[in-house]
């Protein structure tokens, strides 16, 4: 099967943004702050890390949430390794996410760190703290094959009006059965069907305050909180 890649274009501040959808790959505001207020702090991380902690993702894009993941393990010293698995099915070359990743010097060495054990979807790699694998391909149909559950998933495709294929309930109601009983998810979206979806997967959904410009975000568990 022929995988297919990611198509490029880079914005004059030296933003990629997907050619195919026509959306950018992270916040021209601070994609790295973006990712630890939406994704870690909307899971609730670090207090629900633990060995073996499962992060399931919907759109690899640049590996930047994987690395913010393993920064944060790092810096708050856990035990053992965290898993995580992403789904993606238009990776980027390897070119372009080096040129991406190279705009937060707040990750330090973890980029070339990463990129020098790098070797694309499908083949799963290991860090200090860290399980990779990123399965390449439509998550409508990789999700509900994948044979593990996620304590956390991080929902980041691109905007739900440009890319629906990764927002569609059905595809919701395989990310909810795909879910430890603890389990939680976050996304940027503050999309009114976004949530119903989730609402409908068996998710419990809370819109909070958004990232920058952004002024609501969506966090939802599958145990309503006390």
């Amino acid at each position: 099967m022929t995988r297919q890649k990611a198509q490029i274009s880079w914005s004059d501040d030296d933003l990629p943004v997907s050619v195919r959808f026509d959306d950018p790959y992270f916040s021209k505001v601070d994609g790295l702050a973006e990712t630890q207020h939406v994704f870690l702090g909307g899971n609730d991380l670090p207090a629900r890390f633990k060995d073996g902690f499962c992060i399931a993702e919907l759109g690899f894009g640049t590996g930047l949430n994987f690395l913010a993941s393993l920064q944060l393990w790092r810096r708050t010293a856990q035990p053992g390794a965290f898993r995580f698995t992403s789904f993606e099915a238009f990776p980027m070359d390897v070119a372009d996410m080096a040129r991406a990743l190279d705009a937060f010097a707040d990750l330090g060495d973890l980029r070339s760190e990463f990129l020098n054990v790098w070797d694309g979807p499908d083949t799963p790699m290991q860090m200090d703290g860290a399980e990779l694998l990123v399965i390449s391909g439509d998550a409508r149909q990789t999700v509900p094959q994948w044979d593990s559950r996620a304590d956390a998933w991080f929902l980041d495709g691109f905007s739900p009006a440009k890319n629906p294929e990764l927002w569609e309930e059905h595809l919701l109601q395989s990310v909810a059965t795909h879910t430890q009983p603890q389990g939680t998810a976050a996304t940027y979206s503050a999309a009114g069907h976004v949530r119903r979806s989730l609402t409908a997967a068996g998710f419990w959904v809370e819109r909070i305050p958004g990232f920058g410009r952004k002024r609501h975000m969506t966090i939802a568990r599958k145990t309503r909180p006390a």
